[in-house]
């Protein structure tokens, strides 16, 4: 599936769903097609996926006992 997008400079693309991810952290976009029309960044809600390379404190620890 690709996905309508209109940079920021005003030109228009067509881009697969994992670049419209990059693009849309870059700031790189004013609007991408929906299926519903157009969603405007900074108008519309915006789901974005988490960062593959968090570099944080792991807070999600499991303890192998939790008895104690």
């Amino acid at each position: 599936m690709m996905i309508r997008v209109m940079y920021n400079n005003g030109a228009f693309d067509i881009v697969k769903p994992d670049l419209l991810d990059t693009l849309l952290e870059e700031s790189a976009l004013i609007s991408f097609k929906r299926a519903d029309g157009w969603a405007v960044v900074g108008r519309d809600p915006i789901r974005l996926t988490a960062k593959k390379d968090y570099r944080g404190p792991e807070r999600r620890t499991f303890q192998d006992d939790l008895s104690s």
